[in-house]
């Protein structure tokens, strides 16, 4: 076993040392992660590489259920974690944005142009989301591309499939998707 999945079940245990150690284990990983999921989207205006691990390796930490069958299941969950984290962060910026909490601005400071992605990522959840009762196979793998940033490679390895299996795989799930992002952004029901 690595040294990695022993640090993951000595956490699932409840061994607060093991947390410790564990974070500069998966670190630059996550690091990573973040880094590439924030490069497509306007909340890197606001939230950091940096800022966004610490805030999923808290929530990974903090949360209940600690259980990670291995390294690859435990970045399955991260990459989860970053997707409500810049979920979470798009509401916000969107409930500002339709006045709920009103805030004197000044438009000269104001870049409109970044606004735009935060709804994407929204429209995205919300059909990932019913994406997620339709095809869960389909709707993690999205997570984990989307959210998680990982590459064909790495989703491949973690899920045990060949790359052409997965390839064929992501193309179904982005079609998948698309069609309910279309449906959401176009106002029509889900087709039966």
């Amino acid at each position: 076993m690595s040294e990695i999945t022993l640090l993951l079940e000595a956490v699932e245990r409840g061994e607060n040392q093991a947390a410790e150690e564990l974070l500069p284990l998966v670190y630059d990983e996550l690091r990573h992660l973040a880094a590439a999921r924030l490069g497509h989207n306007s909340t890197s205006q606001t939230l950091q590489a940096t800022a966004l691990v610490h805030e999923a390796w808290l929530r990974l930490i903090n949360q209940g259920d600690r259980t990670w069958n291995n390294r690859e299941h435990f970045f399955r969950a991260a990459a989860q974690a970053m997707r409500h984290i810049l979920v979470d962060l798009s509401r916000q910026k969107a409930s500002l944005k339709r006045g709920s909490h009103p805030e004197r601005l000044n438009i000269e400071e104001m870049d409109l142009a970044v606004a735009a992605p935060d709804d994407r990522i929204l429209l995205v959840n919300h059909a990932l989301a019913r994406l997620e009762e339709e095809d869960p196979d389909s709707a993690q793998l999205v997570i984990l591309k989307f959210f998680g940033g990982f590459t064909n490679q790495e989703v491949a390895h973690m899920l045990g499939l060949s790359e052409r299996t997965l390839a064929r795989q992501w193309a179904y799930a982005k079609g998948c998707l698309y069609q309910l992002i279309q449906e959401e952004s176009s106002g029509n029901p889900p087709s039966a």
